[in-house]
């Protein structure tokens, strides 16, 4: 049997593609986990929200691209603030079982909100990423995969510079090592938790605008958050390079196991992944050992 070796890069580059979209997502997961401990299973919909934000603004009020976007994030980033203020505050000292149901709720309450509103039909958003075709070689790669691989590469370095030089960022990261020393130090934590919620919240819209632009938009966009906390567990919750690493490896597999083997296999592929690094590494594969499970 010979291999298609044009054909195996074609098909690894789709899954990259996809994979950095996972990457993007699991990074906001991930920074909301390690300032505030919260395992929020709702990323799935918080993307899906943004999404639909600026499917109103470019659709339904008829704004521009370039505003609607921008418009799409403040209000993503204005909602993560309000969920965490209201939701996710009040549960400071709880289980973390009880923050866990708290955005299981949420994920319900938030795609029965999009039902609502703009029913359960799939939508389209506006074209806004380039069209030509894009050929590497032999190798054909689908332009809005390809576009939206580099937008999450460069919001990935963004954020990781930002987080690594600005003030607020390395408030993030105190508050994420030890808590009680970023008090004595005079952090305000609870301010930290803030721009966490608010920071993932708006990296989450930008991959949901990309997603929704790539496949449509429904209400089922949620499912998509089922692979990024397989990419996250996968890499350990708390490690920012798992998320990157794992997004990038899960994306692959996915797209090889959908072209060899058929699509209904995905899940079946990523979720037994999951269970034979878990069996092997219980804490993910960058994970901080003393984290504490569901």
């Amino acid at each position: 049997m010979t291999i298609d070796w044009w054909l195996l890069f074609e098909i690894s580059l789709a899954g990259f593609g996809t994979g950095g979209l996972y990457a993007l997502t699991g990074l906001a997961f991930v920074m909301i986990y390690k300032a505030t401990r919260v395992v929020n299973i709702a990323i799935g919909e918080m993307l899906m929200i943004s999404a639909y934000v600026f499917f109103a603004f470019s659709a339904g009020m008829g704004l521009p691209i370039w505003l609607a976007i921008p418009g799409a994030l403040l209000v993503s980033g204005a909602f993560g603030a309000l969920v965490e203020r209201t939701m996710i505050r009040p549960m400071l000292g709880e289980s973390p079982i009880s923050s866990f149901m708290v955005t299981v709720g949420l994920s319900s309450i938030l795609v029965g909100l999009v039902e609502l509103i703009w029913t359960a039909d799939q939508q389209r958003l506006p074209e806004f990423l380039p069209s030509k075709p894009i050929e590497i070689g032999e190798a054909f790669v689908s332009p809005k995969i390809f576009y939206g691989f580099w937008i999450a590469v460069l919001l990935i370095v963004v954020v990781l510079l930002v987080f690594r030089f600005w003030r607020g960022g390395v408030a993030l990261r105190a508050t994420a090592s030890d808590q009680a020393a970023a008090y004595s130090v005079g952090i305000n934590v609870p301010r930290v938790f803030s721009l966490a919620w608010v920071a993932a919240a708006m990296i989450a819209g930008v991959a949901g605008i990309v997603v929704g632009s790539i496949g449509g938009i429904s209400s089922t966009m949620g499912v998509f958050g089922l692979s990024v906390l397989v990419v996250v567990i996968f890499g350990g919750l708390d490690s920012v390079l798992g998320a990157l690493v794992g997004g990038l490896l899960v994306g692959l597999i996915e797209a090889l196991t959908g072209f060899y083997i058929g699509g209904e296999y995905k899940i079946l592929a990523t979720f037994s992944l999951l269970v034979l690094i878990l069996m092997l590494r219980p804490y993910g594969l960058f994970g901080t050992h003393e984290i504490e499970r569901l």
